[in-house]
């Protein structure tokens, strides 16, 4: 697992950084409290000017490493789905059964995050509440067309092909397991964003997990092997 974090860049867009955060440790500070400044503050106030101070370093140190907070959030973006990625790679690897492998897939791209100390320093649980709360606000922007078209989104893309192509395993005649696997990584989201703070939207709560609810979403719609 550990050798598979280290090539979790690779996968990353390198449009999305000037200089590589990973190659030094100012990068990595700068990676490590803009998560948690993000998380503290939210992305509209978290400021290049404010994290320059948190970490004692010019604010124009960090714009050596990122254009602009925009591409640091898509950075942050693309590197957790990258590590959700790895991590369902890793869990289904071996499973043969398709009913099986799609479960195991479902679980873990939709279950509650645990931090992982192959990289110290990413929190990913912090990480992950900020994907909740602000990825949308990576897609939501006018640019996004040429974004999508420079590469910005292919980790995320990836990952839904793959979990399409473990629908498509289960059920052939599914004609659209693309709009199924996507729908599960948004809908997981947004599961977890309505029970924090709009519970009466959802009926995922302590005892009901978006697990559960997507497990079984998929498995009504796809046909039995």
């Amino acid at each position: 697992m550990e050798l598979l974090m280290q090539s979790l860049k690779m996968g990353i867009n390198s449009e999305l950084y000037i200089k590589d955060p990973e190659s030094s440790d100012l990068g990595k500070k700068i990676v490590e409290h803009s998560i948690s400044m993000i998380d503290e503050m939210g992305f509209e106030r978290f400021t290049f000017k404010k994290l320059g101070l948190r970490i004692k370093s010019n604010e124009s140190s960090i714009y050596r490493y990122f254009e602009n907070k925009h591409k640091l959030l898509l950075y942050l973006a693309s590197w957790y789905w990258g590590w959700l990625e790895y991590r369902m790679v890793f869990a289904t690897n071996g499973i043969s059964d398709p009913r099986e492998k799609l479960k195991k897939a479902i679980e873990v791209l939709t279950q509650n995050v645990q931090e992982d100390s192959s990289v110290s320093h990413i929190n990913e649980v912090v990480l992950n509440r900020i994907i909740i709360d602000e990825y949308s606000k990576s897609l939501l922007v006018k640019e996004v067309g040429k974004e999508k078209k420079d590469g910005y989104f292919i980790v995320y893309k990836r990952l839904v092909g793959r979990l399409g192509k473990m629908v498509e395993e289960v059920d052939k005649d599914y004609r659209y397991p693309n709009s199924l696997a996507s729908t599960v990584l948004e809908g997981a989201l947004y599961q977890y964003f309505l029970r924090e703070h709009f519970s009466t939207l959802t009926d995922c709560d302590e005892n009901i997990t978006p697990t559960e609810y997507f497990t079984d979403l998929v498995f009504s719609i796809l046909k039995k092997a």
